[in-house]
């Protein structure tokens, strides 16, 4: 009996099918099932049309899976592709299917503006993908965009907020992304060659249904005025993406600050990115900078681990203060997003060479995490509450941060300028504190140099938006300096570079006090030089520091 019933359910699937009753849009791909052939078409607007014969639609559904080839994929290395990846795609997500790339194609992929959205567990294998970003109709444009299919809305009622605070008064359909702004706040007033005049003041949290904040990244910020509220549904099942590797043919753009993001951008919540490759050719003697082939945004609860990566070459362009700057360029890339770790990862090319710029930036996150990586640095501009770097190695640009919360660096070597720099455009803040633990500190990568702990600057004359904070309260456990290469003069590494060279006595005047750590706890800290610790070359700055031994 079950089985008649079964053939008679399928029977009417199969009419529906045929009359093509399953037309859906989904972003500018249209996809129907009205004629007996597959086939993947566009239309003078540039929309993508999908027609999939109702006897594909029975066949893939009953498998639970769709190949690129499926859609027309030739995965020759030379027929761009992107059309049938994002043909692809857009069924499977219509009907919950996962996507698998055929074992050993090469996707090539021109500069056709075109997004595949990826809303399903996806398998890219062994599968090759060649981005060629030569000539490209929209350089902002995505390669692929892991989203949500819940959508974001708006939040009424709320007119301020405190730091800290536990509960906002909404009733919600699930836990949400809640990204709260001010535009009538500038936070963040850069200062330098890329001087700016600041961002609006921005912050992000998570809620359950009833509004209780996840304290593990609290708010930040008092906002005594509120212009925007959006709340973004967490997505609860974790959607996988594995394998793939991805090679980037350099675009040879003119250098200057026009960010290509020809990438995959992960705006949903709850991903697993595992096992990607992520490899660049063809960079000449000028080109535009990149925004991160893996870029997070928007969202929470993100791994990526077991990738390879790559750093980009280092162009140089005029700032906004009319001088030559170096333009950052990065191959991940984190933005408004909470609890995002990097796992057992690493980069193709030589962490101490200077040539590449440092490989991760990151603005407006909380919780990040370096696990088992080797990179050539960990940034956070505007911002980051909370971070830990373990068991990992970072090379030439180290470890630059702004921020809040707690900044925990163990089991890892670092090889940058300083151990940590408190980046100097932002402001040098750091308001919470800092545990370092078991770690090598190897200044410079070993060059001829004067090692100290903590860098920054702050003169006191600029407002960077809000009051800027040195840590509170360092704590430094285990911790070997190999200070061996050093000037003649050298007095010893500093716990502080000499934040401010004109503050030398009581007559200089802040406009905008810094407020200075409390005290510093020391244990088994070690120099190769044997050389004892010193608080900085300029003592004065840093006179009220308690240091405490235990």
């Amino acid at each position: 009996m079950m089985k008649y019933f079964f053939l008679i359910i399928l029977f009417f699937s199969y009419v529906q099918l045929v009359q093509g009753q399953t037309e859906s849009p989904l972003e500018n791909v249209v996809i129907t099932t009205k004629k007996k052939k597959t086939q993947v078409s566009t239309n003078k607007k540039g929309e993508l049309h999908v027609n999939v014969s109702p006897k594909d639609v029975l066949k893939f559904k009953a498998k639970g899976v769709v190949h690129y080839s499926d859609f027309g994929a030739s995965g020759d290395g030379k027929t761009d592709d992107l059309d049938a990846i994002a043909a692809t795609h857009a069924f499977a997500n219509q009907y919950g299917l996962k996507v698998k790339a055929d074992e050993g194609a090469t996707y090539y992929i021109g500069g056709k503006e075109r997004t595949a959205i990826i809303q399903t567990d996806t398998d890219f294998g062994t599968a090759s993908f060649l981005i060629d970003d030569t000539e490209v109709e929209n350089n902002k444009a995505s390669i692929f965009l892991v989203s949500s299919s819940l959508q974001p809305f708006k939040l009424e009622g709320i007119s301020s907020l405190k730091k800290n605070q536990e509960k906002i008064d909404v009733s919600l359909p699930t836990s949400c992304l809640i990204t709260v702004t001010n535009s009538n706040q500038k936070h963040y007033i850069r200062y330098g060659l890329n001087q700016d005049n600041g961002s609006t003041q921005t912050d992000i949290f998570v809620v359950d249904k009833n509004g209780n904040v996840d304290l593990d990244a609290p708010i930040i910020w008092d906002f005594d005025q509120i212009t925007d509220v959006t709340a973004l549904p967490l997505d609860e099942v974790t959607l996988t993406i594995s394998g793939g590797r991805f090679t980037t043919i350099a675009n040879k753009a003119e250098s200057k600050y026009n960010y290509y993001s020809r990438n995959i951008m992960i705006k949903r919540s709850n991903v697993v990115l595992d096992g990607l490759e992520h490899r660049i050719i063809g960079e000449g003697d000028h080109g535009a900078p990149y925004g991160g082939f893996i870029t997070v945004r928007d969202c929470a609860y993100i791994m990526v681990k077991n990738c390879i990566l790559t750093g980009h070459k280092t162009y140089s362009t005029i700032g906004s203060a009319g001088k030559p700057v170096s333009m950052g360029t990065y191959d991940i890339l984190v933005n408004r997003a909470l609890n995002v770790s990097f796992v057992n990862c690493s980069q193709t090319n030589d962490i101490n060479d200077k040539t590449y710029w440092g490989i991760q930036s990151s603005n407006y996150s909380k919780n990040l995490v370096y696990d088992n990586c080797t990179f050539s640095r960990f940034d956070a501009h505007k911002g980051v509450a909370n971070a830990s770097i373990k068991n990992s190695t970072l090379g030439h640009m180290g470890i630059n941060a702004i921020g809040s919360g707690l900044l925990t660096v163990e089991n890892t070597t670092i090889q940058g300028r300083n151990l940590i720099n408190l980046r100097s455009d932002y402001g040098s803040t750091w308001q919470g504190d800092i545990v370092i633990r078991n770690c090598v500190f190897v200044p410079e990568g070993g060059k001829l140099t004067s090692a100290s702990l903590i860098g920054g600057s702050y003169s006191g004359q600029h407002d960077f938006g809000y009051t800027c904070y040195m840590p509170e309260q360092i704590t430094i456990e285990n911790l070997h300096i190999d200070d061996s290469n050093h000037p003649e003069d050298y007095l010893g590494p500093a716990i502080f570079k000499d934040f401010n060279e004109e503050m030398t006595d009581d007559s200089y005047q802040e406009k905008f006090p810094y407020i200075i750590t409390n005290e510093i706890f020391l244990r088994n800290v070690t120099t190769a030089s044997g050389k004892d610790l010193i608080i900085s070359s300029n003592p004065f700055m840093f006179k009220d520091v308690k240091v405490s031994t235990y």
